[in-house]
């Protein structure tokens, strides 16, 4: 397995020949409020934590809705409503650990989710946990996720968020284009 390049490396390479990655990550709640997060085994972020999610098949033209929706099922087992998945925010992310480009649709399923409904906590991707919000700036996250994405989602509970964020510089450049301030 190929080891990822320092995001420095990033303004030395050509950016134009790193590919674009489409993914959705959905946020699910407890009664209690907690968030179930992912305790990933795989890459990208390996051992870090994250919501779970996954890629666009794009090959097929899958929507962001319909793959926050398969993503559900396929890491939670669980069958939501379309009509209880709502956009919440957008993050694009140039040169992430200088191997590509993100483009990330964000999701908040509002039906709220009871733990004895999810059937399998341990799979292939790793650990499921649900985790109380004030606790999530302690765990193992990607640097994007700490300073823009998880502020961005936890800041913005009623508007929509869009973010751009530059992973080639340290500290990230990162530009909010909406909501406007």
């Amino acid at each position: 397995m190929s080891q990822p390049l320092d995001p420095s490396t990033v303004l030395n390479a050509d950016a134009n020949q790193l590919p674009y990655r489409i993914a959705v990550l959905c946020y699910l709640e407890d009664p209690n409020g907690r968030l179930l997060m992912l305790h990933r085994r795989k890459q990208p972020n390996a051992d870090m934590y994250s919501p779970i999610g996954g890629k666009l098949e794009i090959g097929i033209g899958e929507s962001p809705h319909a793959c926050a929706r398969r993503e559900v099922q396929e890491e939670a087992g669980l069958d939501i409503d379309p009509a209880d998945i709502k956009f919440i925010g957008m993050i694009s992310e140039a040169g992430y650990e200088g191997t590509g480009h993100w483009l990330l649709f964000c999701f908040r399923i509002t039906r709220v989710i009871h733990p004895d409904e999810i059937p399998v906590y341990e799979f292939e991707e790793g650990i499921l946990e649900w985790i109380a919000p004030e606790d999530i700036d302690q765990l193992d996250l990607p640097e994007s996720d700490r300073t823009v994405l998880w502020p961005m989602v936890r800041a913005h509970q009623d508007d929509i968020f869009v973010a751009h964020i530059d992973c080639s510089s340290s500290p990230y450049d990162t530009t909010v284009h909406e909501p406007k301030s």
